[in-house]
C-alpha cells in the first residue's frame, strides 16, 4: 500500500460496516438483544469487589478473527452489547495480564476484549509477505482493525507498556475510537528522533536489553532464553511481586510464536533509528513525532514499586488536555500493574467510562 494511504483504507472500511450496521442494528436488537451488532448499552456504575491477584488462572475459549494483516486470538467476557473496553497487554507479557480484569470489568456490564498483539500467542499473520514490523503505529493500527473486524465503532482502551503506547497512539491518531483512556506509565509516545536522544548513565543503565536487542548477538540471545529472559524482566520490573512459576508460564507460552523475537527485536530497534518502518505508516509516525496532546478522557496509573524505565507523572501530565486523573497504587505494585492490581485497574476503567 502507498504511503498516506492507510487512513482512507480505515475510514473506508468504517463506512462499508457501519453503513449496513445502521440498516441492520433494529432487527438485530429485537431479534437478539444481545447481539455483537447492536449498539453498545452503558454499563452501570459500578464500585468493583476486591480480588485477590490470581483467584482467576484463564479465560475462556479462545477466538480467532481475520483483522487487517493478522488473524489475531483474543479472550472475550461480558455481554456482547455493552460498552466496549479493550485491554491491551506490554512486554514480555500477554493477555493474562488481565485474567483477574477481565471477569470484573465483564460483571459490570461491559464487553471485554483482550488480544494478543502481533508476534503473541495465537495471534498470526495471513500472508509469508508481510513485514515482521514492531512498529508502534502498525500494533495501533492492527488494534484498529480488530475493532472495525468486531463491529466495535467505539471502546475505553486501557493498557501498559506496549499496551499503553497503543492505545495513546490511537488515542490521537483516531480520537473518534477511543472514549476514553487508563494508561499505566502515562503519556509514552515516542520517535525514531527523540530516540537517538542520549540520556543519563543510570537511566540508559535502564534500557539495557534495548541495547542488547541492537546487536546480532542480542536477536540470537533472546530467541534462545527467551523464556528466562523474559523472566529476568517480570523481576526487575517488579521487584516486590512474588509471582510463581505457574503464573509466569502462562504467559510464557505466548512467547513461542513463531513471529515473535523478530516483533520484539524490531521494535526496540526501530525506536532507537537502527531499522526501518514500513513506509505505509509513514505519515502516521509524522504525526505521532509532533508529540501531539491527547484529548480524550483519560486515568494514568503509576505502581510504586515500578522497576521499569518510567517517566514521573508531573512530566506528562501536561500531555493530556481532556478530563484527566493520575492515580498511584500502593502496595509494592510494580509495572504489570492489570495483574498485579486487578480491582485498582479495573475500577480505573469504570471511572474514566464515566468521565
Amino acid at each position: 500500500m502507498e504511503a498516506g494511504k492507510i487512513s482512507e483504507e480505515i475510514n473506508l472500511r468504517r463506512r462499508r460496516f457501519f453503513g449496513t450496521a445502521a440498516m441492520s442494528i433494529a432487527a438485530a436488537q429485537l431479534i437478539l438483544g444481545g447481539s455483537a451488532d447492536a449498539q453498545p448499552g452503558k454499563a452501570k456504575p459500578a464500585e468493583l469487589p476486591n480480588i485477590k491477584p490470581g483467584a482467576n488462572t484463564s479465560f475462556g475459549p479462545l477466538k480467532q478473527i481475520d483483522a487487517g494483516v493478522l488473524n489475531v486470538g483474543y479472550a472475550e467476557a461480558g455481554p456482547a452489547n455493552g460498552p466496549a473496553v479493550i485491554l491491551l497487554h506490554g512486554w514480555p507479557y500477554d493477555i493474562h495480564s488481565y485474567v483477574d480484569v477481565a471477569p470484573l470489568l465483564a460483571s459490570a456490564g461491559y464487553r471485554v476484549i483482550v488480544p494478543y498483539l502481533r508476534g503473541y500467542g495465537t495471534t498470526r499473520f495471513l500472508s509469508a509477505e508481510t513485514v515482521r514490523n514492531g512498529q508502534p503505529s502498525a500494533v495501533a493500527v492492527d488494534i484498529i482493525a480488530l475493532m472495525d473486524a468486531l463491529k466495535i465503532e467505539q471502546a475505553t482502551l486501557a493498557g501498559f507498556d506496549w499496551g499503553a503506547r497503543t492505545a495513546n497512539i490511537m488515542a490521537v491518531l483516531w480520537p473518534e475510537r477511543c472514549k476514553a483512556m487508563v494508561s499505566v506509565s502515562g503519556y509514552l509516545i515516542g520517535s525514531q528522533e527523540s530516540g537517538k536522544m542520549p540520556l543519563p548513565p543510570m537511566a540508559e543503565l535502564q534500557w539495557w536489553y534495548q541495547f542488547y536487542f541492537a546487536t546480532e548477538r542480542g536477536r540470537a540471545g533472546y530467541d534462545k532464553y527467551r523464556h528466562d529472559f523474559a523472566k529476568l524482566i517480570w523481576q526487575l520490573a517488579s521487584p516486590k511481586w512474588d509471582f510463581d512459576d505457574a503464573a509466569f508460564d502462562r504467559s510464557a507460552a505466548s512467547f513461542d510464536n513463531a513471529e515473535h523475537v523478530a516483533i520484539v527485536v524490531h521494535n526496540y530497534r526501530w525506536r532507537l533509528d537502527l531499522a526501518e518502518g514500513e513506509p505505509r505508516y509513514g505519515d502516521l509516525d509524522k504525526r505521532l513525532a509532533e508529540s501531539p496532546v491527547i484529548t480524550v478522557p483519560t486515568i494514568t496509573l503509576e505502581g510504586d514499586a515500578n522497576g521499569a524505565p518510567h517517566p514521573a507523572p508531573s512530566s506528562y501530565a501536561g500531555k493530556f488536555s481532556g478530563k484527566y486523573a493520575h492515580r498511584t497504587i500502593e502496595g509494592g505494585i510494580g509495572h504489570n500493574l492489570p495483574q498485579e492490581a486487578p480491582q485498582a485497574f479495573a475500577q480505573a476503567v469504570v471511572d474514566v467510562a464515566g468521565y
